[in-house]
């Protein structure tokens, strides 16, 4: 007699809710922390999705990679803590807020404070957490949804500050100049590619 569940239809929706309802009821993330606690660790911290979007099938290709690297390291005996987290950059979060509330940047501080319209962004860039935390749960993606880093946090930018201080002191920080397009209404930078431009840290 086989040990193993016999299929007579193959019904890979009803096989993957089984497979994650026997990783929830027995704890499977937990439990291959747990067992490995004592082991070498090999920490990994998501490349952070931004919440303020809706999650697309890119997001689960590139988290399906992600995880092939922690399970391998995870079957190779590490201890491999997966950090969740949410990049709240803040143009098209900004964008959002004030065509929501139907106002400008020349109307912050006047028609609305500085603070409520902080409020309002931190608000709306976590506004799609529930669909990613679905959609991670479904594909099956082990990462500690708990206790996420979020980008906008004081902790999270003076580590960021400290980082940078620290490559200043080796002198590994250099300035340069780039040539950019500009979204002149929001004076900020554009990419090629039409989405927003970050500030690049040449190490």
């Amino acid at each position: 007699m086989s040990t193993y569940n016999e299929y007579k239809q193959l019904s890979l929706t009803r096989i993957g809710e089984e497979v994650l309802k026997f990783w929830e009821d027995q704890n499977i993330f937990q439990e291959s922390l747990e067992i490995r606690k004592n082991s070498t660790p090999f920490v990994f911290y998501e490349g952070p999705p931004s919440a303020n979007g809706v999650p697309g099938i890119h997001h689960v290709m590139a988290r399906a990679i992600k995880d092939i690297f922690c399970r391998y390291k995870t079957l190779k005996g590490f201890h491999v803590t997966r950090k969740a987290g949410w990049d709240t950059h803040g143009l098209p979060v900004e964008i959002g807020v004030e065509k929501k509330l139907g106002i400008t940047k020349e109307d912050i501080g006047k028609t609305i404070s500085v603070e409520d319209y902080n409020k309002e962004c931190r608000t709306e860039v976590m506004k799609y957490t529930d669909l990613w935390d679905e959609l991670t749960k479904k594909m099956g993606y082990w990462v500690d949804l708990n206790d996420p880093y979020v980008t906008y946090e004081n902790k999270y930018i003076e580590t960021i500050w400290y980082l940078l201080s620290e490559l200043y002191k080796k002198d590994l920080l250099y300035k340069g100049s780039l040539f950019n397009h500009t979204l002149r209404q929001q004076e900020q930078g554009l990419a090629r590619t039409n989405s927003i431009n970050r500030v690049a840290i040449v190490v």
